[in-house]
């Protein structure tokens, strides 16, 4: 028999898209405050630059999707609860196996402790599957901006060493220095593309960091609610579960009540052969006495 309750056993995550949301909205704020100088910085490598920010973009867009796709997993959970009907609704992706556990196919079957264990590691499972995209991408931000230092501090290392090179010894002082600055442009540039590709990726692991952190948190109340809900309830579906404990229990009282009563069966036929053997034993010593003191009279 299903149960029902009176309120929905998962909870919508509402609150964790409205952090999400508002961080989002205070991280543009800042760079458009900042816009002038992101765009100094942006230009230095604008190739590298714009790949990090691409990846950003993807990454925005994969954490929100991890918390709306709870949506539909949850009101299809809910309806099943509340005895409403499911069938209009859309086939469950992550409850895709509580979903056969529960269908009419499996109605009144047995679901144990294991079982439920089972079917709870699929959901954890599919629920890791996305996250883990999410992690590799916020470590990509970080791989691209240390890359984009790398790459910047070899073109400052070459571009100083070629400044050096040319300089010659002898010429006139002021012509040393035009020389000098002129040939530090390179390595200035070199060391803006290492620094803003530094800045844009550390900057995006920070807002990939949070969002994947919240996403993980709606994911895992989500998990923990449901293990919950089907701890509780669902173990009472058909025959199995705990419905059998009193029946296995009563016949387990029976079988020990029917071998302690054997037990004092053969107790006391025991006791009887004991007895027997005394009494007999008894009757031979008489039989000896009588048979000495005859013996004796002769």
């Amino acid at each position: 028999m299903r149960p029902v309750s009176a309120i929905d056993p998962l909870t919508k995550p509402g609150l964790y898209l409205l952090r999400m949301g508002v961080f989002v909205i205070l991280a543009g704020l800042i760079a458009f405050i900042l816009a002038r100088p992101i765009q100094t910085a942006f230009l230095a490598n604008p190739g590298l630059n714009g790949l990090i920010i691409a990846v950003l973009v993807l990454g925005i867009l994969l954490a929100f999707r991890q918390v709306v796709r709870l949506y539909p997993e949850i009101s299809w959970m809910n309806d099943w609860a509340q005895r409403l009907s499911t069938a209009k609704s859309r086939e469950p992706v992550l409850l895709a196996s509580v979903a056969r556990a529960l269908g009419p196919v499996n109605a009144g079957k047995p679901l144990s402790a294991q079982g439920l264990r089972t079917i709870l590691d699929s959901v954890g499972l599919r629920l890791d599957e996305a996250r883990d995209v999410g992690r590799y991408l916020t470590g990509l931000l970080i791989f691209l901006g240390l890359l984009g230092t790398f790459w910047g501090l070899l073109e400052t290392v070459t571009s100083v060493g070629k400044v050096i090179q040319s300089m010659k010894s002898g010429n006139d002082a002021a012509l040393m220095f035009e020389e000098l600055k002129s040939g530090l442009a390179a390595p200035l540039s070199g060391m803006g593309i290492s620094f803003s590709s530094s800045l844009f990726g550390l900057a995006g692991s920070l807002v990939l960091g949070f969002l994947d952190l919240q996403a993980g948190q709606a994911q895992n109340r989500f998990y923990n609610e449901l293990e919950d809900w089907l701890a509780d309830a669902v173990l009472d579906i058909g025959a199995g579960g705990d419905s059998a404990s009193p029946v296995s229990l009563d016949a387990l009282a029976r079988g020990v009540n029917g071998l302690i009563e054997q037990m004092r069966r053969e107790q006391q036929m025991l006791r009887d052969w004991v007895e027997a053997q005394a009494r007999r034993s008894e009757q031979m010593d008489a039989a000896l006495k009588q048979f000495m003191q005859k013996d004796e009279r002769r």
